[in-house]
């Protein structure tokens, strides 16, 4: 009975025991993690390549504007126009440069990056090949093509930076626009070379059908490799476009696209004129607006300043004196970049110390890079009024310099140092 009786008592016990590891067995069994969605569905060397191409097209908005500059006095003496009116031609390029991009690329954020990459250098071949074949006694054409060439070149650059941010995370894009910058950057450099090249030996309609095949053949590569980025219409690159948004040849992406991913939902047109009511806004575009005109100012004058003081120049001579600003343009960025790299390092680790340093802890040492809390704007204007400075002392010398007929190599100096600082 006694048995039994431990029995009864040790049974109740085991099944209790049984329930209470029943619980444990479901805690340590593995419980799946979900893993965070890649933002885009590209490998990397698939976005290098996007970047690439998007770089190739970037090209040609700085190519055009200054391929142009050394022809200037030959296309005077062509149309039988004084030098002023054929820098008017510069002039309008400027505007409808810094006009167009609002419109192509607000465009672009609803129909799509792919279709108007293609229709902006389609229209820039098709104007190339106008002005190559404008008689010279229609100066008004020469304008009015102009102006469509600027249209067609200009917003390449602002597409190609959208394409940058559909495919890469911000803690990627430094490295992406890095190499994309080396379009607009080699643009200045070399193009003043090819168009004196061109108009020194084949006339200064060369210059013009070289841009057109140029155009035509980056028309070519983006019709065939190129994919629709834009994220309203296909998501991290997954979602399966229309035919006009993929390219001929999946060259990225291929085998990773996913017919039944639903379309991102869309977003409304939004006026970029709205921008103008920001004070913040027009205040840097009145600033930066000042630099550009002073960088134009010395970029086109180039070629008949050059010649007045410098006689012994022929056109090839005048091209390749626009070299050093390809080289004020390439030293500037790395500079610049590498200063504004220190202040903003420097300003962290100060704000830290501060913040470690505080007995009362008002700020944590975690928090000091919030939006809120850190001065970006004290960190990257720190240097502005330093570069103004020296950007006035540089103009008034180079304007000096050629008046006086000093020696080449001093205006070229300073145009280094100006564009340097323009960068």
């Amino acid at each position: 009975m006694a048995e039994k009786h431990d029995n009864d008592r040790r049974e109740p016990d085991a099944s209790a025991q049984d329930v209470i590891e029943a619980p444990l067995d479901l805690a340590a069994a593995p419980v799946p993690i979900e893993q965070e969605k890649p933002y885009s569905i590209y490998t990397t060397p698939e976005k290098w390549v996007i970047v690439a191409i998007a770089s190739l097209a970037g090209l040609f908005s700085p190519l055009t504007a200054n391929i142009y500059f050394p022809a200037i006095p030959t296309i005077a003496n062509a149309f039988h126009k004084s030098v002023e009116l054929i820098n008017l031609t510069v002039t309008v390029y400027m505007v409808l440069q810094g006009v167009s991009p609002m419109f192509w690329g607000t465009l672009a954020d609803r129909t799509g990056r792919r279709p108007i990459f293609l229709a902006c250098l389609l229209t820039l071949c098709v104007a190339c090949i106008g002005i190559a074949l404008t008689p010279t006694s229609d100066y008004w054409l020469l304008m009015l093509l102009r102006c469509l060439q600027a249209a067609g070149s200009a917003s390449t650059v602002a597409l190609g930076a959208g394409v940058i941010g559909d495919i890469a995370t911000p803690a990627e894009r430094g490295g992406f626009i890095g190499l994309y910058a080396l379009g607009p950057m080699v643009g200045p450099a070399i193009g003043p070379v090819i168009g004196g090249g061109l108009a020194d030996s084949l006339g200064w309609r060369a210059i013009f059908w070289f841009l057109c095949i140029g155009s035509a053949l980056c028309f070519v590569c983006m019709l065939v490799f190129l994919p629709e980025t834009l994220r309203r219409l296909v998501g991290d690159g997954s979602v399966i476009p229309s035919a006009i948004y993929r390219p001929l040849i999946p060259l990225v992406g291929h085998g990773r696209k996913d017919p039944s991913a639903p379309k991102p939902p869309g977003r409304p047109l939004r006026n970029p004129l709205r921008l103008f009511l920001e004070p913040d806004v027009v205040s840097l575009l009145i600033f930066t607006a000042i630099f550009c005109a002073v960088f134009y100012a010395i970029t086109t004058t180039i070629s008949t300043l050059f010649i007045v003081a410098y006689p012994f120049l022929n056109e090839t001579d005048i091209g390749l004196c626009f070299l050093a600003i390809g080289g004020g343009m390439f030293l500037g960025s790395i500079f610049t970049g590498k200063l504004l790299d220190r202040d903003y390092r420097h300003m962290k680790e100060l704000m830290i110390k501060q913040a470690e340093a505080d007995p009362e802890r008002k700020l944590k040492a975690e928090d000091v890079l919030k939006e809120e809390h850190f001065p970006i704007e004290r960190v990257r204007l720190r240097w502005t009024p330093v570069y103004l400075g020296i950007f006035i002392v540089c103009c008034a010398g180079y304007g000096w310099c050629l008046e006086k007929r000093v020696n080449l190599a001093v205006p070229l100096v300073l145009q280094i140092i100006c564009i340097g600082l323009y960068r």
